[in-house]
């Protein structure tokens, strides 16, 4: 016998591997030894009472097995076998954290209800990029539908085994036994069955392709436009209001009365005729005081950009 056969033959908790694959770590585990009920009472309460990380260890590893044995339920998600372990082993850390021995309960029993909802939870955020389920009533539905759907295409003695979606009269059975409204059913067999869209078009679709990024991006927040607007807005208040600075009465007031004015009624400002017959001059006047008018405020304004 080698000195690390004799060692794991002295210390069975040491048999998980740090590193290999996962039928190598599935084979450690199921060669984990299993704790008495005297045993498992124990060292929990020396993990509550005294903090013993050691006792916390040995609870947790005779029992991952059992994530191991509860993730296989959840395969047929097509998430990694590793992943769904993992997750597992975390909602089994917790379970541990939290058990009182002195309720009388088995800690197999009280971490099953843990285990699973870590699993779910990562089921819930990896499925799809989309949530299908936020509430815990979705939840709740988006799993026993899945496995409501299977049982009932198992009993399906038709020719239309095959079909995806549900019946009238598969909904009703499904709405009746999960005790929920039957748009619920109808709403979430939706999502379930709609697939994930790509954003952005593969090499593949060529240039006359046009995916959801095309269309969903709001433009109107985009960082480039966003300063396009705010140094438009300068320019209308600060940069117009410098502008006049540079102009005669006579020319701001004109200026003022075509442009920057708005009658009560929502017209525009005054006429070159109106302007004229205000100064005593012809239209033609006014027309080359404007004129010059705007080409000194243009010049401003450049000088202000």
């Amino acid at each position: 016998m080698t000195p690390s056969t004799a060692l794991a033959v002295r210390d069975p908790w040491s048999l998980v591997p740090s590193l290999g694959n996962l039928d190598a770590y599935i084979a450690a585990v199921n060669r984990l030894p299993i704790l008495t009920q005297e045993e498992e009472t124990r060292y929990a309460r020396q993990y509550r009472e005294q903090n013993d990380l050691e006792a916390a260890r040995k609870l947790v590893m005779s029992h991952l097995r059992l994530v191991v044995s509860v993730s296989r339920q959840y395969l047929g998600y097509g998430l990694p076998h590793g992943d769904l372990i993992q997750e597992g082993n975390i909602g089994l850390m917790k379970a541990v954290k939290r058990f009182d021995p002195a309720q009388g309960v088995r800690l197999v029993s009280y971490a099953l209800h843990w285990i699973k909802a870590e699993i779910h939870e990562y089921i819930l955020k990896n499925w799809r990029m989309v949530k299908v389920a936020t509430t815990k009533a979705q939840r709740k539905l988006f799993f026993n539908l899945r496995s409501m759907k299977q049982h009932l295409k198992d009993d399906a003695a038709d020719a239309d085994t095959h079909r995806s979606t549900l019946t009238d009269r598969e909904i009703d059975t499904v709405a009746r036994e999960l005790n929920v409204k039957r748009e619920e059913v109808i709403e979430m067999e939706t999502r379930l069955a709609g697939g994930d869209v790509a954003l952005e078009p593969t090499v593949e679709d060529g240039e006359e392709s046009y995916a959801p990024i095309a269309y969903l991006a709001d433009e109107s927040q985009e960082p480039t436009r966003l300063l396009e607007a705010q140094r438009r807005d300068e320019l209308a208040t600060d940069g117009v209001a410098r502008a006049l600075e540079v102009l005669d009465p006579r020319s701001r007031r004109i200026v003022e009365e075509r442009w920057l004015k708005v009658n009560d009624d929502g017209s525009g400002g005054k006429t070159l005729h109106e302007l004229a017959a205000d100064y005593g001059v012809s239209a033609e006047r006014i027309r080359q005081i404007e004129a010059a008018a705007m080409k000194k405020m243009r010049k401003a304004l450049a000088e202000y950009a």
